[in-house]
């Protein structure tokens, strides 16, 4: 059996780091990104795998990062990379290349990164996975005039639900544009999973995740993990649909209108690229 290459970011905590430690081994050759370098390594340790860091909110580390992996893999071709990595935060903010700091971690890192990579994917069938959320039926409204949620009342759960809808978008885009050529492409909910996420205390997702509610109303890390291991392992086309988005294991019969909006997804793309152009060269 040919080993399957899996490139893994946000693999130092949570579900990535879940199911990190949760596939088979004889199956596939793990790649961890995490941008904590103890909790990343402790994790690679852990599934015998190299691991790398990358903090999203710097567009520069995530070039570097993927060049190091295109070294790291020489000749051998990447069948899944899994955009798990993410983050919230409850004030407005600018990264040092002028983004708003959750649309570009959770977005704009991961479609940079996704690009860099995408001559190094198995021509024959290359997958995509991309960590969405509910919150982007439930805060999600994408701007494409103002994506850094410019306005005075920035709220830290709306440029969540955009990010986690542009996501969405993401996926299906790739889908149209690449599924011909052996490209899948899928969004999901993992569900609301106990983690270290929504650290910034000034975010309202704080008192869920980090106080007793936590332990009512979410998931473990585990459980999450194995909804990340179904897509993994599945079989695109059998398993799941490719340019779909999923509310767990199962096909969301509700999403965010602008999920179905196919202009906007070629448009938040266009977009997309043109703001990143200066890294994608």
């Amino acid at each position: 059996m040919i080993k399957k290459n899996v490139i893994i970011t946000g693999a130092s905590d949570g579900i990535g780091a879940a199911v990190a430690r949760g596939l088979n081994k004889a199956e596939y050759n793990l790649y961890l990104v995490g941008r904590n370098k103890a909790k990343t390594a402790k994790v690679a340790n852990e599934v015998d795998a190299p691991y790398f860091t990358a903090d999203f909110s710097q567009l520069d580390q995530v070039r570097h990062l993927a060049e190091l992996l295109q070294r790291t893999l020489g000749d051998q071709k990447i069948d899944i990379l899994v955009n798990n990595a993410g983050g919230l935060f409850g004030t407005h903010a600018l990264t040092n290349d002028g983004f708003e700091r959750t649309i570009q971690v959770d977005y704009l890192a991961p479609f940079l990164l996704t690009q860099l990579l995408m001559p190094n994917f198995n021509s024959d069938q290359a997958v995509v996975l991309n960590t969405s959320s509910i919150a982007h039926q439930l805060f999600g409204h994408i701007n494409l005039n103002d994506l850094n949620n410019s306005h005075k009342k920035y709220k830290g759960s709306k440029a969540y639900g955009d990010a986690k809808l542009a996501n969405i978008l993401f996926a299906n885009e790739l889908d149209r544009r690449f599924h011909k050529n052996g490209l899948s492409a899928v969004s999901f909910h993992p569900g609301m999973i106990r983690t270290n996420f929504a650290n910034d205390k000034k975010s309202w997702m704080y008192r869920i995740y980090h106080t007793m509610l936590n332990k009512v109303v979410m998931q473990s890390a585990q459980e999450g993990g194995d909804t990340l291991r179904f897509f993994i392992e599945g079989t695109p086309g059998e398993t799941w649909e490719s340019g779909a988005y999923y509310n767990k294991r199962k096909k969301a019969k509700k999403v965010n209108p602008q999920v179905n909006d196919l202009t906007l997804q070629q448009q938040l793309w266009d977009k997309t690229e043109k703001l990143l152009q200066g890294y994608m060269q």
